[in-house]
């Protein structure tokens, strides 16, 4: 290692580079086009984020239930409160619209009021029948049809909460994709090409836009959304940061350079996924634009020191030469933070975030490479830089700003630490007033129509998301007997009485609707049959389900009858509120489903995301212990010292808290979005305490240990980069804020706020500590030798020693 970072090996980089120019370029023209290939293996995920591990219990609970039930998220609904659907034209377009629906080989199943099926008792056949609710003929009599709806109000208590809430008239029909297409590609272009079609048919037809919602439309819509702003982030990202780049350099041959390196960069990251079959998921659709974001700063270190090392000596060879061999060295162990800083997500056991941690790390490494390479050999190729090129180096505002640091530094060192332990008070504050978000339509776009949806359908039948609870009896057709539903209609009245929950689906229901046919369908005995009806309702139910294929008890309990299922839907607004719903309903399953007689599993996936929240935050704090322990061996390795250990992280640790506080302040919830603002801020904003402390430890050896004086000799060399890249960066991560996703927006936001905290922290308060915590330092001898030789060689030396080699 002591090797790789001396003095000499950096040379030997920069002359192969310079000696060897046409070879790299035509090699990165050929790995791009290699990876350009990759392209077309680059796919959009078609399921769901699951941030839990797969051999956790929860994921192992709701696996159980798919190998029983099938895919629970198949479900789509449509609903109006329209009044006109009871009249003639209306209800034809209705019926002509589920019809077609129905008729799609993608549906498996519709139920709708034109379709529905009411029992009917036959004393002959002693059996059920199934009768049409409506009669197609009537249908244009608009009497009829108000009857009908008054019918479907009054006397079909089976279809309360699923087709119709009574109380606010709204009306809506239950669509079932086929399961095997859900997470497949096929859903997205059902939805998108046919579904949606028809509704803006039956818009066109009746002047009436329909609600639409339910799992497989919201992914659909969801992941279309998320598709189309990855250009919008990549466009808007060069955008800014081209602007920005050229207001400070002034050059557009710097600025040029600087976006085909972030644009190559950009082609390599899709390469890259192709190659490796990872999909693009909500995480990994931030990658390109990250490589924007994190290219930047590099091409402005690298052009910054190129600019100032032709300021010093107009000789454009030896700038190009000590680009490298002076910056070879702090640029890579500041990307290596940066990379360390994402690679934090790949111990985590989930595959989601192992993924993003793995293509984020392998192309800010790559991004690095590409900057290191391309720009030394396209300002060798090009003129040496003109007067107006190099006139931000002494820009009269930036020297103001950078006035105004030293000073505080110099002078005002007690107001720098009262003011970081009162941000540090506040941060500490406001943790504790951050809560946790278990909603899965948190961070979705708000603006949105089918946004919209999912807000009628939680005000008008209780949201769309499923929560479901699976009951083994342990016994075959233990589900079926009398004594297991009277105790499922005991936990179906504990979850009427939770207000975020809507009315239960099961079984019971379907036993209540049995003994209302056999009384003739009156609705006042719509509930389970007393111990005496169960003897003379049983031949009834038994000879109603001899055929299979009309089994209506199959979506409720398993073949052999030992598990039964029980489905309610969730006000996703509510989320929060999951872990307290569970802990209510396992309290009333202990009691009336004792172990281990039974085994009830609560699951959906309102359950799934909520506790897919709860451990990624668990897995946070080792992240981000990971994440310190390796800057901080980094740092030993630079220092020897554990005391620069420590100042290396007090600044980077104290942004953090800050964000942290704010967010409790302003009510941002700890979401898997917001959870990742920590470990990629941390990773990036430390790249500036590095740049920082590399450059102070060669400043040290070229003033002769003297700590004050290579403290501001530092702000003069890093000081300019290290402020150009934070606002960078902070415009860069800006862009996120134009997502129409909370969760994205959150992120950006949330990022940018704490690099520019960093930058603060690193501008002010790491020379602060140092000038404090080092005073030993004054002494050269107390001080241990520095891993990095390149650092212990004033300019002069490096000038001779290049003169040596070259009469060599």
């Amino acid at each position: 290692m002591k090797k790789m970072l001396s003095i000499g090996f950096w040379e030997l980089v920069a002359r192969a580079i310079l000696r060897n120019r046409i070879t790299i370029l035509v090699g990165i023209i050929a790995i791009t086009v290699l990876l350009g290939l990759q392209w077309k293996n680059v796919k959009f995920t078609q399921t769901e984020a699951n941030l839990i591990p797969a051999d956790d219990k929860v994921n192992v609970d709701y696996n159980t239930f798919l190998q029983n039930f099938g895919e629970e998220g198949n479900l789509i609904v449509v609903a109006t409160k329209d009044q006109k659907l009871f009249t003639p034209k209306v209800f034809t377009a209705w019926t002509a619209l589920m019809e077609k629906v129905r008729n799609d080989k993608q549906i498996s199943l519709v139920i709708s009021i034109n379709n529905l099926q009411e029992l009917v008792k036959n004393d002959t056949l002693q059996s059920f029948q199934l009768k049409p609710f409506v009669n197609p003929q009537k249908a244009n009599d608009a009497l009829y049809l108000q009857n009908l709806k008054k019918k479907l109000f009054q006397n079909q208590p089976f279809y309360e909460g699923l087709l119709y809430n009574k109380n606010t008239g709204a009306v809506r029909s239950a669509i079932y994709l086929d399961k095997k297409i859900v997470n497949t590609k096929a859903r997205k272009d059902y939805v998108l090409h046919t579904f949606i079609p028809y509704l803006d048919t039956f818009y066109k037809e009746t002047g009436i836009r329909l609600h639409a919602s339910g799992m497989p439309y919201i992914r659909t819509l969801n992941s279309k959304t998320i598709i189309d702003e990855i250009g919008l982030f990549i466009g808007a990202a060069l955008l800014v940061t081209a602007l920005i780049f050229f207001f400070f350099f002034r050059s557009f041959r710097a600025t040029l350079i600087s976006m085909v390196v972030v644009i190559i960069g950009v082609m390599w990251s899709f390469g890259i996924m192709g190659g490796m079959g990872y999909e693009i998921t909500v995480l990994t659709a931030l990658v390109p634009t990250l490589v924007i974001v994190i290219g930047i700063p590099n091409c402005i270190f690298f052009i910054n020191k190129y600019h100032q090392e032709y300021y010093k000596h107009a000789n454009k060879a030896k700038a190009l030469q000590r680009v490298i061999t002076k910056t070879g060295t702090a640029t890579l162990m500041t990307n290596i933070t940066t990379a360390v800083g994402f690679a934090t997500f790949i111990i985590t056991n989930n595959v989601l975030l192992r993924e993003f941690g793995v293509v984020t790390t392998i192309n800010i490494l790559a991004i690095y490479i590409l900057s290191l390479l391309l720009i030394p050999i396209f300002f060798s190729y090009i003129p040496a830089p003109i007067p107006r090129h190099l006139g931000h180096l002494e820009r009269e505002s930036l020297t103001s700003f950078f006035t105004w640091i030293v000073n505080t530094v110099k002078y005002n060192r007690f107001g720098v630490y009262v003011t970081s332990i009162v941000l540090l008070i506040f941060g500490i504050i406001g943790i504790y007033e951050i809560k946790i978000s278990g909603s899965i339509i948190e961070d979705m776009p708000k603006k949105t129509a089918f946004f919209d949806d999912i807000r009628f359908f939680e005000k008008e039948f209780d949201g769309v998301m499923p929560l479901e609870i699976m009951i083994d009896t342990k016994r075959k057709n233990g589900a079926m007997k009398l004594s297991t539903l009277r105790r499922m209609e005991d936990l179906e009245q504990t979850i009427s009485d939770i207000p975020e929950l809507s009315k239960p689906l099961s079984i019971v229901n379907l036993a209540k609707s049995f003994k209302q046919a056999y009384y003739n369908g009156n609705a006042e005995y719509y509930e389970l049959p007393t111990s005496q009806e169960e003897a003379f309702l049983l031949p009834y139910i038994k000879n109603s389900l001899k055929n299979g294929k009309d089994n209506q008890l199959k979506s409720y309990i398993t073949s052999d009858g030992k598990i039964a299922r029980m489905t309610c839907f969730i006000k996703d607004e509510n989320g929060e509120k999951m872990e307290e719903i569970e802990s209510r309903l396992r309290t009333k399953i202990n009691k009336i489903f004792p172990e281990p007689k039974y085994e009830v599993i609560i699951t959906g996936k309102p359950s799934v995301f909520q506790k897919g929240t709860k451990y990624l935050l668990d897995n946070l704090l080792s992240s981000l212990l990971f994440a310190f322990a390796l800057t901080g061996g980094l740092v030993a390795l630079m220092f020897r010292s554990f005391k620069m250990v420590m100042v290396s992280i007090i600044p980077n640790l104290l942004p953090l808290l800050m964000t942290a506080g704010l967010m409790g302040f302003l009510g941002i919830p700890l979401k898997p979005s917001t959870l990742l603002v920590f470990g990629i801020a941390f990773g990036m904003s430390v790249d500036d305490t590095l740049r920082f402390l590399a450059q102070y430890r060669m400043e040290l050896s070229r003033n002769g240990w003297r700590i004050r004086k290579a403290v501001f000799a530092t702000f003069e060399d890093a000081g300019i980069s290290m402020f150009y890249t934070s606002i960078v960066l902070f415009f860069g991560f800006s862009v996120f804020m134009l997502s129409s996703f909370g969760g994205t927006v959150a992120l950006g936001g949330l990022v940018a706020i704490t690099l520019s905290f960093g930058m603060l922290s690193n501008l002010v308060l790491l020379p602060s500590l140092v000038l404090t915590l080092n005073k030993k330092l004054a002494n050269k001898q107390e001080f241990i030798e520095p891993t990095i030789d390149i650092l212990e060689h004033t300019d002069e030396e490096l000038d001779a020693l290049e003169e040596n080699k070259d009469q060599k």
